[in-house]
């Protein structure tokens, strides 16, 4: 039977690889509506390929543009915009899986509409889990919605887990690659470039994606992530620099069994695991071959090279409020960063200072979650925490 997706981000890169899939396997996946912001380059011909029926973009300039691009075409799809596009996509009768693979804050409240409408949803969107990584699971329970794991560690640890008692468990280990600058002198990093930042030695990403993996910011969320997906204690949740990218995770079991998950560095594998969930598909991919690999490296995190991994368990102390402004900060410190207005070892000293700022709370609804996002976006900008740094 045909599995019918919504994919929400389609430009980026899980949303380029999930297409991908869909491509390859028409027989088994379909798509009826896609998610983007503004890259018509690529929007466009994936409209072209896949006529989903319904497809959502940034806003109304955008859009206009879009239907300007599609001509006769924009006939046959319905275009809309903006949150409340995103939620009526996420929310589509004719889907039955949403992959949230948009980037940021904004995939919050899509992830959260398709989950209440009792959607499987492959969850790529890590800030989504960031900020209301609680509600999500209580939607998700109440509504019959279900949450798969699309990252790669994440993935990596469910499907460790499979068949395993929890109360066995104890640790999960998320691998981080280091990025580009694992090696690099701390006193060196003031100089590198956005352009720099986003050449990552081992995976084609996107640039804020990127950015976040040479600060380890990425990994800092994902153990946020990881702490809201499968309900666990943050101090029994470690990350450890594997410049490889060939072990996703470990998992260690009371009895000092430790369970790694090995795999090339192609998202395509836990993107088709997660849409094919539960049974495997037979994939016609390079297989990994361990001795031609070499050898593999496992090297702790220098926090003073990587503050972030410290940042998420601040974060973590702070509840709901401590995570969403951990995200928020990083977001405008990144942007920032890519338009040359802060240095690179600013973007994790941004962070921090939003976390001094913030008031321990939890959220009951995501209409608080998103409203203390915005409260830290705009204390940010109007008390610059690194005086003319900022």
């Amino acid at each position: 039977m045909m599995k019918r997706l919504v994919i929400l981000g389609s430009t980026g890169s899980i949303g380029t690889s999930t297409l991908d899939l869909v491509t390859r396997f028409p027989d088994r996946f379909g798509v009826v509506g896609l998610g983007a912001g503004e890259n018509l380059d690529l929007l466009v011909p994936q409209i072209e390929r896949f006529r989903p029926a319904l497809v959502a973009v940034r806003d109304d300039e955008i859009a206009a543009r879009l239907a300007a691009r599609l001509g006769r075409m924009a006939r046959q799809v319905e275009i809309v915009r903006a949150a409340a596009g995103m939620c009526r996509l996420a929310t589509m009768a004719d889907a039955d899986m949403v992959v949230s693979a948009v980037v940021g804050a904004v995939g919050l409240e899509p992830t959260y509409a398709a989950l209440a409408a009792g959607k499987q949803v492959a969850l790529a969107n890590k800030e989504s889990m960031v900020m209301a990584g609680r509600l999500l699971n209580e939607t998700a329970r109440a509504a019959g919605g279900v949450l798969l794991p699309l990252d790669s560690e994440h993935s990596a640890i469910w499907q460790s887990l499979h068949g395993e008692r929890r109360s066995a468990v104890r640790r999960l280990t998320l691998t981080a690659s280091g990025g580009p600058f694992y090696h690099l002198a701390v006193a060196e990093l003031a100089r590198v470039t956005p352009a720099e930042a986003c050449r990552h030695p081992r995976w084609r990403m996107g640039q804020k994606i990127s950015i976040d993996s040479a600060t380890l910011m990425n990994k800092a969320l994902e153990i946020i992530e990881a702490c809201r997906l499968f309900e666990e204690d943050p101090e029994r949740i470690a990350a450890v620099i594997h410049p490889q990218s060939i072990v996703h995770s470990l998992v260690e079991f009371c009895d000092g069994a430790v369970i790694a998950h090995l795999a090339r560095p192609d998202m395509r594998l836990p993107i088709a695991y997660a849409l094919h969930y539960p049974e495997r598909m037979e994939l016609p991919f390079p297989r990994l071959d361990l001795v031609r690999e070499g050898p593999l490296e496992f090297i702790a995190v220098d926090p003073e090279r990587f503050p972030a991994i410290g940042l998420a368990h601040r974060a973590l102390a702070l509840g709901d409020a401590g995570t969403i402004a951990l995200n928020a900060a990083n977001e405008v410190a990144v942007e920032r960063f890519i338009a040359g207005r802060l240095p690179f070892p600013a973007i994790t000293g941004v962070v921090a200072a939003a976390l001094d700022r913030v008031a321990a709370a939890d959220c009951d609804t995501i209409a608080e979650a998103l409203e203390i996002d915005r409260r830290v976006r705009v204390d940010l900008e109007e008390n610059p925490p690194l005086g003319n740094a900022y």
